[in-house]
């Protein structure tokens, strides 16, 4: 089905009509980077969004230089990143899963600010920034016990300063020379975010529970997504097999809106929000 374009704001009309789609159904959301940008994270494609070629993991895992520009950044946007508050968007989700709603929240994100908005059933595509796991003997720490390493072991690290953020929680760090890495307590090897990098894959576990969700829900909402990555793709064309209804909520245009049924030109949690006030009340 050819997608209806609606472009800037949502209009009234626009938003009851998918109120009314939503109404007596359960509904699986898949969210981007354009839910959290109320909330001070960026995005990477929106406009004005600065052009960024995010370190793979291939580079990652072959040259220490490159690990200690990471965890240089990553380190100082983590702590900028937990700082950030769930919006009314996160929070407008939270709600509509509670009164039986929403079937439950697959997201890109990495900032973990559906579930301190009180999603319950929250499946994390890409992973989360609050736990490191060890590449050689699998030990998985807190993010806040490394931080506390990187800290004694770096302590010229601007941790207060301004930081420029990037969406997966990395920031821009100029001096690397001297940075020394965070290593794993227990056998002293390389420590690695939680994160899926640039190209690596989903695990396949993960990816399997984002579709028994979209499976077990009548209807796909996409809210902030571009839909450029693979994996976001793949859920929708899950959908679509399942002749699901798929709505796109984004501002710009996305890798998917051919295949969707409704898509509106419009921000996340404004979008979000007046979708409630109908269903809710």
């Amino acid at each position: 089905m050819q997608a209806e374009l609606v472009l800037g704001s949502a209009s009234a009309t626009q938003i009851e009509q998918l109120a009314d789609l939503m109404r007596g159904k359960r509904t699986a959301v898949l969210t981007g980077a354009g839910i959290s940008t109320d909330s001070g994270i960026p995005d990477y494609r929106g406009a004005g969004a600065p052009v960024r070629t995010p370190m793979t993991v291939q580079e990652f895992l072959r040259d220490e230089g490159r690990r200690k520009r990471y965890w240089a950044g990553s380190h100082l946007g983590w702590r900028h990143f937990g700082s950030a508050q769930p919006n009314s968007g996160h929070r407008t989700l939270s709600q509509l899963e509670a009164a039986g709603l929403v079937s439950g929240v697959v997201t890109q994100n990495v900032d973990g600010l559906h579930t301190r908005a009180g999603s319950r059933k929250v499946v994390e595509l890409h992973g989360s920034m609050d736990t490191v796991s060890c590449l050689d003997c699998g030990q998985v720490f807190a993010r806040q016990s490394v931080a506390e390493q990187l800290e004694r072991a770096n302590p010229w690290l601007d941790t207060e300063g301004a930081v420029r953020l990037a969406p997966d929680g990395d920031a821009d760090v100029d001096e690397i020379d001297s940075f020394v890495l965070p290593v794993c307590t227990v056998c002293g090897g390389r420590l690695k975010p939680d994160v899926v990098f640039f190209g690596e894959l989903v695990p396949s576990s993960k990816f399997a529970l984002a579709a028994a969700l979209v499976a077990s829900s009548d209807l796909l909402l996409i809210v902030g997504s571009s839909l450029a990555v693979n994996s976001g793709i793949r859920l929708m064309e899950q959908a679509r097999r399942r002749r699901l209804p798929i709505v796109v909520v984004n501002r710009g245009t996305t890798k998917g809106d051919s295949r969707a049924a409704h898509k509106l030109d419009a921000g996340a949690s404004e979008t979000l929000t007046a979708i409630a006030e109908r269903l809710l009340h």
